[in-house]
């Protein structure tokens, strides 16, 4: 930040360790796809010197994505930690997938950090920008999070430094544009045959001194008198919101004295308004040049992390629980304090097992001691043991989960490789392996003092996979798979649905569907095969009708005897199955008519005409027969089940769809694609509310099978802007030539 020459204080092969939580540095890389973040962490690294030399994302070889999903697609779909050391620090850079459909690795990594870089591509679209990154920026700045903004991809870009770091200042500085400010400008090179002139360095605003880095390693040089007069204006920007944010009263009245300020002065102040997340300076950065050690701004960009943001210490006090409610005082960084750590990532080792990924938030985490684990339950499979069940009525639902566990070896994750560690101390990220009974999100505490927090929130994954095993073999490993895929990624849910008795996977969007099916298979064993999603229809008789139910047959032997007659009528939606019993005299026995009501529920259940369930029906049993000898409670179930045939062929039978209400929250600029969109679906918009600055919130009831991909379709129609959800309402009349649809499809399979 000063423009200060900083020598690596870590070396390839070897973990950087930090026994206090002042030495460290915690820092997720936030950006849309594509933007190089993860190119950004191996010139970072090294820069740092914790790898000889950078791998490049097209190549596969990268440290971050060391997953071979990730090398085969070319981009991160997982959260990953490259810890470095640099000037005495060591610096946990975290890494995260952009693309829309791993919100949840995102989240688990602005959870384990304390301070975030928003990587922009020079190269791609200024609404590439503003669509996947502005949330998250708003999500940092509710909590205060220090942020910074890195311009990548000056060599190839569409958009000029200057004119992007005026799109993020209106994006991230909506209140006060002059708190997003560039801290550096690039210096261009010759120009080329093909009329390109490369970046060949940067100019530090409050030093004027120029960084060159043409040769692939940092050198500074005096100020040529030609860029002066270039600078000045931005310098005099910068300086002013940096005194302006940094609330340094006697510091403006300073400068606007017109009283010299020294650069070491306002690197101090600098330092200060990022820490306190009212600064967000702007720079640049690029991968070393071809056998260089250090890639453009990459020396600059450590200096921030070290020097400008902040360490755990200044993290607030984190708010815990015990695990039956009770509140405890909140926890702060302190490593001799009770232990309090969280797991941040879960994966599975195909040699080690089950990896657990921890940020300790209080106390200090060492080998071979007891620790409790609980948690909300992020997931809804939380046994581990083979051949846990999975089934979960309802998607959403969360059962709190805990047990005693002993931690194995911690370790430092690496890419592939996991370094040995001694212990790790609050404020730190670690490894533990065998960590059997945790999940993603769990607490990790004291056996004899068990605590709990509260886990990030998730948004709810709204695009359904149904699965079913392909073979015999898969099916016995099935439950055990899904168990295991779910517990690794939060942003899963399971579902057995009783009514379809489908298994479904609910996920964020196609591409999360695709790794986890991929993971499944790769990591677990266990091959599937996608089948259509069934919505959960329901049938209902038009009119009131009759039926007769005679089941009486003969072959020798005890018989079966069983005749009854009902009337069925229809009922208001919700109603359900009613049985009323009206026989008179004994024409049914007593204990033959629950028989009766068990026979009628059991075909309801199978559905008349399309195999759904019916409601919303009362049945009246009013007469029938009995035989002394050949009647039994069978018959009378059998009997029963005829009876409701019989009744609906004489009346049409309806069909019942679900109704979702929805909220969707876009853009004000996208109210009005949206709101016809869902009108194509059927839709019934109800309202619209404010939902903050240039934002809209749209209500409207829809049906479920209208919906169905709902999650992709949104994205399309907003730009990735968009994001919605849903509560069931009730079920409603399908339309007639709908209904014949479904019809002709349960002919046919039937």
């Amino acid at each position: 930040m000063g423009d200060r020459a900083k020598t690596p204080a870590g070396a390839a092969g070897r973990a950087p360790t930090a026994d206090r939580p002042s030495d460290i540095r915690n820092v997720v890389l936030v950006g849309h796809s594509g933007s190089g973040k993860t190119t950004l962490v191996e010139a970072l690294a090294q820069t740092a010197g914790a790898l000889n030399r950078a791998g490049r994302v097209e190549d596969g070889g990268t440290v971050s994505d060391h997953d071979e999903i990730e090398q085969r697609r070319h981009r991160s779909v997982q959260l990953s930690v490259v810890p470095v050391g640099w000037d005495g620090y060591k610096v946990n850079l975290i890494d995260t997938p952009g693309y829309a459909d791993f919100v949840g690795e995102l989240r688990a990594g602005l959870r384990a950090a304390d301070a975030a870089l928003f990587v922009v591509s020079a190269a791609q679209e200024a609404d590439a920008v503003a669509a996947s990154t502005r949330a998250i920026w708003e999500e940092c700045a509710a909590v205060g999070m220090p942020r910074a903004v890195v311009v990548t991809h000056l060599d190839t870009a569409r958009t000029g430094f200057t004119e992007l770091t005026e799109v993020c200042a209106g994006l991230f500085g909506r209140d006060d544009p002059d708190a997003v400010l560039p801290l550096h400008l690039p210096v261009h090179g010759p120009e080329g045959a093909d009329g390109h002139a490369p970046v060949t360095g940067l100019v530090g605003l409050l030093t004027e001194r120029i960084l060159d880095y043409s040769t692939g390693a940092r050198q500074e040089e005096p100020p040529d008198e030609g860029r002066r007069d270039l600078i000045a204006e931005a310098r005099a920007r910068l300086i002013e919101g940096i005194i302006a944010e940094s609330e340094d009263e006697t510091l403006m009245e300073r400068y606007l004295g017109g009283e010299p300020i020294a650069p070491e002065t306002l690197v101090d102040d600098l330092e200060k308004a990022v820490a306190r997340g009212a600064f967000h300076p702007v720079l640049a950065a690029a991968p070393a040049a071809e056998g260089g050690t250090q890639g453009l701004g990459t020396v600059e960009l450590l200096e921030l992390i070290t020097r400008g943001f902040p360490s755990p210490l200044e993290h607030g006090p984190r708010a815990v629980t015990t695990p039956d409610g009770r509140p405890r005082p909140p926890v702060v960084c302190d490593p001799d304090g009770p232990l309090v750590a969280e797991v941040v990532k879960t994966a599975a080792d195909p040699y080690v097992g089950r990896i657990s990924l921890v940020r300790v938030f209080s106390g200090t985490l060492r080998p071979d001691e007891t620790v409790h684990v609980c948690g909300h339950g992020l997931t809804e499979a939380h046994g581990t043991e083979p051949g846990a069940d999975p089934d979960v009525r309802d998607p959403r639902e969360r059962d709190p989960h805990e047990a005693d566990d002993r931690i194995g070896g911690l370790t430092s994750p690496f890419g592939k490789q996991q370094r040995p560690v001694a212990h790790c101390v609050a404020g730190d990220l670690a490894c533990v392996a065998r960590l059997g009974h945790a999940e993603t999100g769990d607490t990790v505490s004291a056996k004899d003092d068990p605590l709990l927090m509260e886990p990030w929130t998730l948004p709810e994954p709204l695009l359904p996979l149904a699965v079913r095993a392909h073979g015999k073999a898969d099916e016995d490993r099935l439950s055990q798979g899904l168990a295991r895929l779910v517990a690794e990624d939060p942003a899963l849910r399971l579902e057995q649905n009783p009514d379809t008795r489908q298994m479904v996977l609910w996920c964020l969007g196609e591409a999360h569907q695709d790794v986890a099916l991929e993971r499944l298979r790769e990591r677990h064993g266990v091959r599937v095969d996608a089948v259509p999603y069934e919505v959960a229809l329901r049938e209902t008789f038009g009119g009131a009708s009759s039926g007769r139910g005679r089941h009486v047959k003969q072959s020798g032997g005890h018989g079966q005897y069983a005749i009854c007659e009902i009337d069925v009528e229809p009922l208001p939606p919700g109603s359900g199955v009613e049985f009323v019993d009206k026989v008179v005299g004994g024409a049914v026995p007593r204990p033959f008519v629950s028989s009766v009501e068990k026979g009628v529920r059991a075909q309801a259940a199978r559905g008349i005409a399309t195999g759904h369930p019916l409601v919303d029906v009362r049945v009246t049993l009013r007469d029938g027969k009995a035989h002394s000898v050949d009647s039994s409670d069978a018959a009378f179930q059998t009997a029963g089940a005829l009876a409701l045939r019989e009744a609906a062929a004489d009346v049409p039978v309806r069909l019942l769809e679900p109704v979702d209400e929805i909220e969707v929250l876009v853009p004000d600029e996208y109210v009005g694609p949206v709101m016809s969109d869902l009108s194509g679906r059927r839709g019934r918009v109800v309202g619209t509310d404010r939902a903050g600055p240039g934002r809209t919130l749209v209500r409207a009831e829809v049906p479920e099978t209208e919906i169905v991909r709902y999650a992709v379709d949104l994205r399309s129609v907003s730009h990735g802007t968009g994001r919605f959800d849903r509560t069931y309402a009730r079920h409603e009349p399908m339309p007639p030539h709908l209904a014949e649809k479904v019809r002709q499809g349960a002919g046919r399979s039937s």
